[in-house]
């Protein structure tokens, strides 16, 4: 690793912090971190008659956001994966830490500009947040280079996977490394000197830069001073060395970093290199978008679009070895503070270390690959309303096949018998199967119409592409309501069959993208139940027209009902409870942040509810309080695949409710967006859904239990048969594992 020094494996890798000193001084003691447990700070506990508004039951949302991200970082000490997913997950960190800054951290500092101190419903003011979350980072920052220094890159060297540092180059490798940046690099790169006539560069978010220290004179008699250095942004970050050029049998990587690092003098002749140091600059990519002052939304977003990559600076990340005085002097030309800054003993830019994943052929150091599976009705032959006319198709993906819903598009696209197909777009792709059968369809003369919501985050440019590819096909494109996010995920087609027009429909919890369908968790309903089929219609109707809400039977969709229908139906239970009966409820989704639900979830907890609650992400509800959540059970499954299933069981006295949503426990999902929340009728399918979140709950091998004072901990088999839920899933419905 580029410029990195080797430092022996601490304890700290592995104990938790002494959190004495600050609990005495009154502040919030520093996040404790091993293998097991994971915490943002703890509280005095509140008297069991405690106001169920007291900040003290009530978690931050950002730190518990950072929370999930050092759960990621976690797997990668996880000897169970293999050693590539190992790195993946340590590489998933930083483009997750990427997006908490660009996002989160860029918001909270947003309020303090506007002059905002207002405490959420935790306490916390934005400053206070913003302190804890550089303390935090700092330390896992830190910890994510030591772990690539100290145990994966040695790992990987065992693997006979290298990279390549400049001091370990062979004569040969220097000779091709010149080589390559005399007829790759050298072309390409823009040095920028800064003096008058040169102010300092406006430098692209997340882009890798290198300051550079210079002495003596140029063509034009300048006195040399320091230079800005832009990466060449179309060259891959690593590079693989020839084989050739590499021991026998092993793979060597070298960092583009470290190319230009061999070669500074040779951009800037005739003066003396005294110093070169890399750094990259985080900035707010949020879009703001006025509703107000908006006409045309598809030209504001592109106009946004090119503004992202030049938003206020959060986060300057430079090298360990950079001197104070070059990163004082980068702060102050992006008006951040010390907090702000992040020294990382390795590249800048981890992430781009991805690529390298893909480029190894080594399967023995993956994940083993699976075929994903198929309900025993799905055959290869045959038409799949056929199927779908009778009964329910329910489908949990990634263990089973995505494919069934591009089938039944394809398959609609060509029948003459289908007239019409209507359809939601969040996060796709325009190259897609999923928009290639609709642009047939619509070639094919159907009435196609598809809701693109074009502000998916980090989706936009995507989004708006397949609008503009859709729209040249004859495809009505409509993108939603403006000031609300359609995040629903429905697919809704008309047939006519004998003689009369029949519905079909597919909901799911995730997005219509075959890719991450087979890295996500997800349900897929495909039905022909003529309420919930009517019942998409009409929210589709709504979506496209305008006009008050209309009279949706069986679907439970936000902005309108969706949230009242959760909050009484958790206090059903409560109530079931109170008169002695049997209660029980189960929420999995990915995030548990709005309040009127938490303290819905209270009460229930109160009055004797069992509440089993399967959160991945974000969790601001408290477990464990006496007289308050101490019925309440927190778990996030951290594996193989990114947990996704917005499912939701309830006992109701006997008589099973499940159902399953686009929608988090989130104020933004239940009054921000459209939603859609459906349930699982057919009673087999509705077990086999109580089945998949009853293994979820006895996960021994990838589940943290969230504690009372913000920490998670992590389950271990001890004695008892280890259980990963999602193996089991993988099992039991995959059709070859």
């Amino acid at each position: 690793m580029e410029e990195s020094r080797s430092q022996p494996v601490s304890a700290a890798l592995d104990s938790p912090q002494d959190t004495s000193a600050s609990e005495a001084s009154g502040e919030a003691p520093p996040l404790r971190v091993n293998r097991t447990r994971t915490g943002i700070h703890a509280k005095p506990t509140p008297s069991p008659e405690a106001d169920l508004d007291d900040p003290s039951l009530y978690f931050n949302r950002e730190l518990s956001n950072l929370q999930f991200n050092i759960r990621v970082l976690e797997q990668a000490l996880d000897t169970s994966h293999p050693l590539l997913n190992r790195m993946m997950f340590l590489l998933i960190f930083s483009s997750n830490l990427d997006e908490f800054f660009e996002i989160r951290v860029a918001g909270l500092k947003h309020q303090l500009m506007l002059g905002s101190e207002e405490t959420g419903g935790d306490g916390l003011s934005p400053r206070r947040v913003l302190t804890e979350i550089s303390r935090i980072a700092h330390e896992q920052v830190e910890r994510q280079y030591r772990i690539l220094n100290e145990i994966l890159i040695p790992a990987l060297e065992e693997q006979r996977i290298r990279y390549r540092r400049r001091a370990q180059w062979t004569q040969q490798q220097r000779d091709w490394v010149r080589e390559y940046f005399d007829e790759e690099i050298m072309p390409v790169i823009s040095p920028i000197g800064l003096d008058p006539s040169h102010p300092f560069p406006r430098l692209v978010n997340k882009s890798l830069n290198f300051i550079v220290e210079l002495e003596g004179k140029d063509a034009f008699g300048r006195e040399g001073g320091l230079a800005i250095l832009p990466a060449p942004r179309s060259l891959p970050r690593v590079i693989r060395l020839p084989e050739h050029l590499a021991e026998e049998g092993y793979t060597d990587y070298v960092f583009l970093s470290s190319m230009i690092h061999a070669h500074a003098q040779e951009v800037f002749p005739g003066m003396e290199v005294r110093g070169c140091y890399q750094f990259r600059l985080t900035r707010n990519a949020d879009l703001s978008v006025d509703p107000e002052e908006v006409s045309d939304l598809a030209s504001a977003l592109r106009g946004e679009l090119l503004a992202r990559r030049y938003g206020d600076g959060v986060r300057l990340e430079v090298a360990d070895n950079c001197p104070d005085t070059l990163s004082t002097f980068l702060l102050k030309q992006f008006e951040l503070d010390e907090q702000d800054l992040y020294r990382v003993n390795g590249p800048v830019n981890l992430t781009r270390m991805m690529s390298v994943l893909g480029d190894i052929d080594r399967p023995d150091l993956l994940y083993r690959s699976f075929t994903p599976g198929l309900p025993k009705n799905l055959k290869p032959e045959g038409s799949l309303f056929e199927v779908i006319d009778q009964g329910d198709v329910l489908l949990h993906h990634p263990f089973q096949s995505f494919a069934p819903i591009e089938d039944l598009l394809r398959e609609a696209a060509r029948d003459t018998a289908v007239l019409a197909i209507k359809q939601t777009l969040y996060r796709t792709g325009a190259d897609s199967p999923i928009v290639s059968a609709l642009v047939e369809a619509a070639r094919n003369g159907k009435e196609v119409t598809v809701v693109i919501e074009l502000r998916a985050r980090f989706d936009e440019a995507d989004n708006l592409a397949l609008a503009s590819r859709l729209q040249e096909a004859g495809a009505i494109v409509i993108y939603g309501v403006m000031a609300y996010k359609t995040h629903a995920k429905m697919l809704h087609i008309v047939r006519r069959e004998k003689g009369e027009l029949r519905y079909y429909a597919h909901l799911g919890t995730g997005n219509y993208h075959s890719k991450t369908a087979k890295l996500y968790t997800d349900y897929s309903l495909l039905t022909a139940n003529e309420t919930l089929c009517e019942d998409v219609h009409m929210v589709f109707q709504q979506l496209s027209g305008m006009g008050k809400p209309r009279n949706i039977h069986t679907l439970l969709h936000a902005p309108f009902v969706l949230h009242d229908r959760l909050v009484a139906m958790i206090d059903r239970e409560a109530k079931f409870a109170e008169k002695g009966k049997k209660a029980h409820l189960i929420i999995k989704c990915n995030s548990l942040t709005e309040p009127q639900l938490i303290r819905a979830l209270y009460r229930a907890s109160r009055a004797g509810v069992q509440c089993d609650l399967i959160i991945r992400g974000m969790c601001c509800l408290r477990p464990g309080v006496p007289g308050i959540s101490e019925n309440i059970r927190v778990r996030s499954i951290i594996g193989r695949f990114l947990e996704h299933t917005r499912v939701f069981h309830f006992h109701n006295d006997g008589k099973s409710e499940i159902w399953a949503s686009s929608a988090d426990f989130m104020e933004r999902n239940m009054f921000h967006r459209v939603e859609t929340c459906f349930p699982i009728l057919d009673k087999k399918l509705a077990q086999r859904v109580r089945k998949d979140l009853e293994t979820y709950l006895v996960d021994n091998c990838q589940s943290w239990v969230l504690q009372e004072d913000g920490s998670y901990r992590k389950q271990e088999p001890g004695d008892a048969a280890p259980i990963s839920a999602q193996e089991t899933l993988l099992y039991a419905y995959a059709a070859k594992a």
